[in-house]
């Protein structure tokens, strides 16, 4: 219960401090400190509640209730305020209203629930809080030397660093409230203070892009918390109960909780950004590249991820041999968005949107293994969780530290990256490889989900995710030829990276290869467990042993590419370019045309554009998840519980 209480209450009061702080030494000095501090603390809860049972804790505060009414209200009035002020009024009407429900609720029916059963840990909120604690952390250490770049880039841009760290902890304090409350009502308040936390971090520069985006953001998020707030209404009226684990009781004894779970499902997959709400995590990519790490990598869209999977036993298939509404919706909107966010990422040459596609895509992935609800899908996803957080964010800092180095995020201007930067190029490559290459866990965590697939019968996920996949390839393998290649000498870009970026992009490489290397002791000491306490059986994709195999590979990998890291410089030797007999000179990559002149030689890429389209696979993508979710509702509400 101490080291909850320390997770959820140090990032909020770091927060606070580095609100005030304005020397840029200090502030690196207490960024550094504190994310070493939650870092430990994590581990340390991992060490006390990782492989046992869940436990809950009454923890009864009526003071806390309070305080949680009153934040909402100030998150309310805060939107309202700012809309008014931009004239965003499709966000003031939706605050308005959910803060309308929350009173009403609160302050009503609420008073005479009583909830047992505040907060809770469990291996799933222990996993979340070592990525949270983690991962987070790492980025928050990373962003001291980013944001000082960013501060010299855009010197147009005032300088708002305070707020900047102050809300990047407020928003770890804020997930770690997401994962460890019981009561819906304080985990309402902690995942709408994560929204809020967004749209400050994604309209930080204050520019009419960066300001129309965090109000998408916040509009689509508003809309999944209204979704939220009228879903406890309907549990706490009908069932008595404020408590999630009371909720998922009574969904697997039979009530017609149907409703209720596809609302915070609903809710759940807004924070995924799942489509047709995929555009808010787009647009968010104006934001400083560490925000961009965060909400994709260890907060923000992994609350939606997490709840799903919390509700996944009752959004599952095995309601007595019934077809469940709300499960079915969610596994055909999370597949729906993983196939044309797949094909959408062809596309891009914009090396943050690409990323952002794919974690889209990833976590519709994960959508559509909650939405089966079996233990071989959420042990799927629950990997995919840990391998997209590593990874991702590894990919994220490599882009940002590479973009303020050779002023451009596209990946067609990686090209001699592996010169100029041979060891950020590398860090690439594992990042990159983590995402789609086997033995790395994601490709690995695929096979998983797609064995979930067939087991579950459904022949649409099925098609979803083979065509998905194979379009992922498709996206990565570019992008890793890119930065393998080599074009020619180019000069040093690494002597001015900091060492923070250096220590935080370490640090996720790292996380990478270690969850790869130890994928079979994670799998059986610690998620099988977690997966027989909450279903009657646990059934798996993929052996132990082929996970030993998998992990040997990852391993002799790792330390092949590892024992390049540092002497690349010193061991290379330059050779001739060679153009095939026509190169005009030693070094310089160019030939000479059939008229003599001197051309030069690259690489490209083909994108496809003319046959995919952006907008043509959004605009399909997000019709037919309406008309799912619109059908999925009706069809709970006309029918009860299940079909």
């Amino acid at each position: 219960m101490g080291t909850l209480s320390f997770l959820i209450l140090f990032p909020l009061i770091v927060a606070g401090v580095l609100l005030v702080v304005r020397n840029d030494r200090a502030r690196g000095v207490i960024v550094t400190v504190s994310a070493v501090a939650i870092a430990a603390g994590s581990i340390a809860l991992a060490v006390q509640y990782l492989t046992g049972s869940a436990v809950h804790f009454e923890f009864e505060s009526e003071a806390v209730s309070l305080a949680a009414l009153g934040i909402d209200l100030l998150i309310s009035l805060f939107i309202i305020f700012v809309g008014l002020k931009h004239k965003q009024y499709l966000a003031v009407a939706l605050a308005a209203i959910q803060a309308a429900i929350v009173v009403w609720f609160d302050l009503g029916p609420a008073h005479a629930i009583v909830v047992e059963n505040n907060l809770y840990v469990d291996t799933l909120s222990v996993i979340m809080a070592l990525i949270i604690g983690i991962i987070g952390s790492g980025i928050c250490v990373y962003a001291i030397g980013y944001m000082r770049d960013f501060a010299q880039h855009h010197a147009d841009v005032p300088d708002r660093r305070p707020m900047f760290f102050a809300v990047m902890f407020l928003f770890l304090s804020a997930m770690f409230g997401v994962v460890f409350s019981n009561n819906l009502s304080w985990l309402f308040t902690a995942w709408e203070v994560t929204t809020v936390c967004s749209f400050l971090l994604i309209g930080y520069t204050r520019t009419p892009e960066a300001t129309n985006n965090a109000f998408l953001q916040i509009v689509m998020n508003l809309a999944g918390g209204l979704g939220f707030a009228i879903a406890i209404a309907w549990i706490g009226t009908q069932f008595g109960t404020l408590e999630l684990s009371g909720l998922i009781s009574l969904g697997l004894s039979g009530a017609a909780t149907v409703v209720p779970v596809l609302l915070l499902a609903f809710a759940a997959m807004t924070k995924a950004a799942q489509m047709p709400f995929h555009t808010w995590l787009l647009g968010a990519m104006v934001a400083p590249t560490p925000t961009s790490a965060l909400l994709h990598s260890s907060t923000m869209v992994k609350a939606g991820v997490f709840l799903l999977l919390k509700l996944s036993p009752v959004l599952g298939l095995s309601l007595a041999g019934h077809w469940n509404v709300a499960g079915i919706t969610v596994q055909l909107v999370g597949g729906v968005t993983f196939l044309m966010c797949s094909l959408a990422a062809i596309t891009q040459s914009n090396a943050k949107r690409v990323l952002a596609y794919s974690t889209i895509a990833n976590l519709g992935l994960i959508t559509a293994c909650a939405g089966i609800g079996t233990s071989e899908a959420v042990w799927a996803a629950i990997f995919l969780i840990i391998f997209h957080a590593a990874a991702k964010s590894l990919l994220f800092l490599c882009v940002g530290t590479a973009e303020h180095h050779i002023g451009s995020r596209d990946i067609e201007d990686m090209d001699g990256l592996f010169t100029s930067m041979p060891s950020l190029a590398r860090f690439m490559v594992i990042g990159i490889a983590g995402m789609f290459i086997a033995p790395f866990g994601m490709l690995v965590s695929k096979w998983a989900a797609l064995g979930a697939f067939v087991d579950s019968g459904n022949i649409i996920l099925v098609f979803l995710l083979v065509f998905g996949s194979a379009a992922t390839f498709f996206f990565w393998a570019k992008w890793l030829a890119k930065v393998t290649a080599i074009a020619g000498p180019a000069s040093d870009l690494e002597a001015s990276i900091r060492t923070e970026e250096w220590a935080s992009i370490a640090l996720m490489a790292l996380l990478t290869v270690l969850a790869a290397v130890a994928f079979p002791l994670i799998s059986s000491a610690v998620v099988v467990p977690y997966l027989g306490e909450i279903f009657p059986a646990v059934s798996l994709a993929i052996s132990q042993g082929n996970l030993m195999i998998m992990a040997a590979m990852a391993a002799l990998l790792a330390i092949i590419l590892g024992s390049t890291l540092g002497r690349a410089r010193a061991s290379k030797r330059d050779l001739p370019v060679y153009m095939g007999g026509v190169g005009i000179s030693e070094g310089v990559t160019a030939f000479s045309g059939s008229l003599g002149d001197a051309t030069p030689a690259s690489t490209r890429n083909w994108y496809l554009e003319s046959y995919l389209g952006e907008g043509r696979l959004s605009r399909i993508g997000t019709v037919v998840s309406v008309v799912l979710l619109i059908c999925g509702l009706a069809a709970a509400l006309i029918f009860g519980s299940v079909m």
